[in-house]
């Protein structure tokens, strides 16, 4: 395949901090147009621009025209052109009906000396297949032909593979011939021709991890002559096995659900987060730069709803707390900032939130970020910030009954340990041991299945599936195990056991390898069992911890339960993680970040009364 010779800038590492901008989500679902997004832009520019937000983006389903009708699942709405590919609706964006493009919009962007960014689906519409459009050669500029052959949109569609929860948009294409890349190359190369600096490629990743697809495009992207930031989403059922594979050919990956306003989904990323630092994964090599695992937008300001068609109509629902807990925590994490609400109704407390000096600094210069495990707490009305170190608080989430399935790489060993268990004169059933109760093993098993072929649309070759089967409930009439999510999930939603209807798809296709590894045919992950140790809400005392570039100690307290929280560190504990490099005495001068108070010299240990679902963060120098 030819390559077209890129330039200094496009090798440059470009992406060596955490990406900052606007994103268009949390506040129209996508109903935005181009007046919206350019008034947005402008206040970006003006007002986040000194502070790094550079990215203004506009989320999804910015091709399909806002009618009667029109939905995140909708089919026939979409405007494509004569090669498949999606151009923006000339009604909400009417500057594009010069080139069916977002040139002129990127020009006007660029002149605020902003970046542009657009969302985009996994693969081929759904509609460019069944019209089966042709292919576009870049460098002929006429459709594409292999092997004394013309290859359309058909060709390349994976029927199989579409997005799990917009079954009727898009579906994967088909990396493992020419005509795929060649389509892909047309997209991006079409994208860079717009001006596009940012692209957020969506149902790609999690439950519906498609890593042949995200592989080719960080490739492609590497061809261009100008830079372009590759983000990855959902984010659903995310482990690091899995990140592993994928970390080093994108720049920012999602690691959770959609997080909203509410304090249940901001808890929830505190485990997951703690997991990816613990690995080594915040600032790993990615493309052309670093990659960032990503939690997602901060949902303050101005809001809309998920998935409606209506755009901003109410204010956010985190506390004033709340939202400086969350800021504080992707701060810590160095999770991208993408700010989701209406910019024209940006007030001075989530401006304040936005801009702390401090919290930016952490975001993007410190280092040695991890969970502080090493805390102690005891619920208080009235406690002050020094006293006696009060007994150690679990940190663990609270546990509950039942067990979860959930996806992971096939290559991690919690994927191991599946069997067949026969039964005589019954269908066989796939077990797996998930736990150990008084010396006996416990096994969890699904019966296992072969179903009648019907009139269904997602009907696979019968020759290909000889191998697979269905894993069905005994006690459930018709219902078989889903390997994703039909619709989009918040972080907050439990991982439970993914169950619908049993269909002749992809999606609930299993096969038993020899490894013991139950894989799914659909995203080609391994399925996991466990006996469920999360809670719905995490609770309790939570600590992070990070180093400055001039010996400062940055420690952060989160009380996660809905009453308030002495929270305790010994500074001997600090040292026992950071090391006499920023520890060198017990006693440590300390300010507190959120207030600017000055807490003068503390001896031997810290502690911080923490309100509600808040948090503090100390300024150390030990």
């Amino acid at each position: 395949l030819s390559r077209r010779l890129v330039t200094s800038e496009a090798n440059e590492q470009h992406v060596e901090l955490p990406p900052r901008g606007w994103n268009s989500y949390d506040s129209f679902s996508w109903t935005v147009d181009e007046n919206a997004y350019l008034q947005n832009a402008k206040i970006l520019a003006e007002k986040l621009l000194p502070h790094g937000y550079q990215y203004a983006v506009i989320d999804y389903l910015w091709y399909r025209r806002y009618v009667d009708g029109a939905y995140t699942d909708s089919y026939g709405f979409d405007n494509i052109d004569e090669w498949g590919r999606p151009f923006p609706d000339l009604q909400r964006f009417p500057s594009s009906k010069y080139d069916k493009g977002f040139s002129q919009i990127a020009n006007k962007v660029h002149e605020m000396g902003l970046k542009f960014g657009i969302h985009l689906m996994k693969g081929i519409s759904t509609q460019a297949v069944n019209a089966n459009t042709p292919i576009l050669d870049i460098e002929t500029g006429k459709p594409y032909v292999e092997n004394g052959r013309q290859w359309a949109a058909h060709d390349i569609g994976l029927t199989h593979k579409t997005c799990a929860w917009m079954p009727h948009g898009f579906m994967s294409v088909n990396t493992d011939i020419g005509a795929g890349w060649a389509f892909l190359r047309s997209l991006y190369r079409q994208y860079a021709d717009w001006g596009v600096d940012f692209v957020k490629v969506d149902c790609i990743f999690g439950t519906d991890y498609s890593p042949e697809e995200v592989i080719t495009i960080s490739q492609l992207l590497r061809e261009l002559d100008r830079p372009i930031v590759l983000s990855i989403s959902p984010g659903t059922e995310v482990t690091v096995p899995l990140a592993e594979n994928i970390s080093e050919h994108v720049n920012m990956y999602r690691i959770t659900g959609d997080d909203w306003d509410n304090w249940k989904d901001v808890s929830t990323h505190f485990t997951v987060t703690s997991a990816f630092a613990a690995a080594n994964k915040i600032g790993a090599t990615g493309l052309r730069g670093k990659s960032w695992p990503d939690l997602d937008m901060l949902p303050f300001g101005w809001l809309t709803d998920p998935g409606v068609n209506q755009g901003p109509h109410r204010p956010c629902n985190l506390t004033f707390d709340e939202q400086k807990a969350q800021m504080t925590l992707w701060s810590m994490a160095k999770s991208p900032l993408i700010y989701g609400g209406d910019l024209r109704h940006l007030d001075n407390s989530t401006f304040s939130i936005m801009t702390n000096p401090t919290l930016l600094k952490i975001n993007y210069y410190s280092k040695n970020n991890m969970e502080f495990h090493y805390v102690s707490g005891e619920t208080t009305s009235n406690t002050r910030h020094s006293g006696h170190l009060s007994p150690r608080y679990p940190v663990n989430p609270t546990k509950h009954d039942g067990m979860v399935v959930g996806l992971t790489s096939c290559t991690n060993d919690q994927a191991n340990g599946w069997f067949v268990f026969p039964q005589d004169g019954k269908s066989d059933h796939i077990c797996r041991i998930y736990e150990t109760e008084n010396g006996k093993n416990v096994s969890f098993c699904l019966g296992k299945t072969k179903p009648l072929l019907a009139s269904d649309d997602d009907i696979m070759e019968k020759e290909e599936d000889q191998t697979k089967f269905h894993l069905a409930v005994a006690d459930i009439n018709d219902s078989c195990l889903d390997a994703s999510a039909s619709r989009r999930r918040t972080a907050s939603e439990v991982k439970l056991l993914m169950f619908s209807r049993c269909k002749w798809h992809a999606r609930q296709m299993w096969e038993l390898n020899d490894k013991g590894n139950l894989v799914s045919s659909y995203s080609r992950l391994c399925a996991t069992v466990e006996s469920s140790k999360e809670a719905v809400g995490i609770t309790g005392a939570r600590a992070w911890i990070a180093t400055g570039s001039k010996g400062e100690i940055y420690l952060a307290f989160f009380n996660l339960d809905s009453v308030s929280r002495k929270i305790t560190a010994r500074i001997s504990d600090l040292e026992k993680v950071l090391g006499t490099t920023f520890v060198r005495k017990h006693s440590c001068s300390c300010s507190e970040v959120w207030s600017g108070r000055n807490l003068g010299l503390l001896e031997e240990e810290i502690s911080a009364a923490v309100n509600p679902h808040g948090c503090v963060v100390f300024e150390l120098m030990c």
